[in-house]
């Protein structure tokens, strides 16, 4: 029989080993005849610790590793595909990290002022709401 093979994003790389991905799905609902997606999570094996939060992963189906685990990650897709064993940062963040740290500050504006008022000048009192008239009941 395959092994089934899925497609989802890291969604935590806490654990030793082991990275928790989010696999979204989007199928017909069967009486309302609207898409609707659904998400699980699968705890996969890791065996380098090379994937990271964020990362594009393509899992298989596996013996059973754990409790939890009956899961192994194959490949990374995008950022994480050329990140070897033990890089912390993909090069493309850590560029994007140092542009914005070289970059020089802007100063913040100075917020106008208001013009002081005249002393003649009064500030307009809020009229009260008009009063319905009480209905009368009849005796």
């Amino acid at each position: 029989m395959p092994r089934r093979v899925l497609e989802g994003n890291v969604v935590s790389a806490k654990t030793d080993k082991t990275v928790t991905v989010l696999v979204e799905r989007r199928f017909m609902h069967p009486v309302y005849k609207k898409y609707v997606r659904k998400s699980d999570k699968y705890a996969a094996h890791d065996e380098q610790n090379m994937f990271k939060e964020g990362d594009r992963v393509l899992i298989e189906e596996c013996r059973p590793m754990s409790k939890s685990k009956r899961w192994k990650v194959v490949e990374g897709l995008g950022a994480a595909a050329g990140r070897k064993a033990g890089e912390g940062v993909p090069a493309g963040v850590k560029a994007a990290a140092e542009k914005v740290a070289a970059a020089p500050k802007k100063a913040a504006k100075p917020k106008a002022e208001k013009a002081p008022k005249a002393e003649g000048e009064k500030k307009e009192a809020k009229k009260p709401a008009a009063k319905k008239p009480a209905k009368k009941t009849e005796e």
